[in-house]
């Protein structure tokens, strides 16, 4: 069964096209778990090798290696992304969605530092291959957890976006007010200086490069602080929520009810009815 994002890039009406796109895009048949599954290790592989490759003392001992293997995972990825083009209706929406612009990123550093060794001259060739890293993003694509956890930040995005706003507020105004209390001689320069301090205490991070001196900073430091660990939970709970609310209204859904007595609620995971005791219907 094709997602909601897969009807929007077209399922061809027949012939190959039609079944690689049953492989490639419908993970619930036998062939599509096979190919999400060998997908994902080799995600995972790839991403170590660029780790891996990274290692100055292992980059130089193994580079020929390094190379092969880099090149097997872009011929293998550049199969992957023009099979993807080819199996929609709609190749060009593929194309410039989140996925497909993962799925391209995969692969365009490698081209990129081939036909264009000029670039080598430019910009250091780790960027480019450094690149090679969004290549894990390709996994929120084949994992189910992903896609609920981000469809739960989207519906959440303006709460947090709210609360995101309320914190760069008071870490303006308390910054400002370090600034104005301990000043240039005690570390706090300049207002940017104090609100990055804010920022970073309100946060728990606490670098310690910047503290304040006086009895009114420290003061004012903790009750930061306190704040900072108070708020930390609450984009949690925002999300925490959405992701509930999502759960309930999935089972909600998929509630049955009993045919003897009419009782109802039950989910996936009851055979009786607990008034009655009659066996439930199955799932639909």
């Amino acid at each position: 069964m094709a997602t909601a994002g897969q009807d929007e890039l077209g399922r061809p009406a027949g012939g190959w096209r039609l079944a690689l796109h049953k492989v490639i895009y419908e993970s619930e048949t036998p062939a599509g778990r096979a190919f999400d599954k060998a997908i994902v290790v080799a995600i995972l592989v790839s991403v170590a090798v660029v780790i891996a490759d990274s290692v100055q003392g292992w980059h130089v001992r193994w580079r020929t290696g390094f190379i092969t293997v880099e090149w097997l995972f872009t011929l293998l990825f550049s199969i992957e992304y023009v099979a993807r083009l080819v199996s929609v209706q709609r190749p060009l929406r593929y194309a410039f969605s989140f996925f497909g612009i993962v799925d391209l990123l995969a692969v365009l550093p490698t081209y990129l530092a081939l036909v264009f060794p000029e670039l080598h001259a430019l910009i250091d060739v780790r960027i480019l291959r450094l690149l090679r890293i969004f290549r894990i993003f390709k996994l929120t694509a084949y994992v189910v957890e992903y896609q609920v956890m981000g469809a739960a930040l989207a519906a959440s995005r303006r709460k947090i976006l709210v609360f995101l706003s309320a914190v760069l507020m008071a870490a303006l105004v308390l910054g400002t007010l370090l600034y104005v209390v301990e000043g240039p001689q005690h570390g706090f320069a300049d207002i940017p200086t104090s609100v990055y301090w804010a920022i970073t205490t309100i946060t728990t991070v606490g670098f310690g490069d910047i503290t304040p001196k006086t009895e009114a900073g420290r003061f004012i430091a903790s009750v930061m602080m306190l704040l900072g660990w108070g708020t930390l939970a609450v984009p949690t709970g925002i999300v925490t929520a959405e992701m509930t609310a999502r759960r309930h209204m999935r089972d909600s859904s998929a509630a049955r009810s009993c045919t003897a007595c009419g009782a109802s609620g039950y989910g996936s995971e009851a055979n009786f009815c607990q008034q009655c005791g009659m066996a439930l219907p199955p799932q639909a």
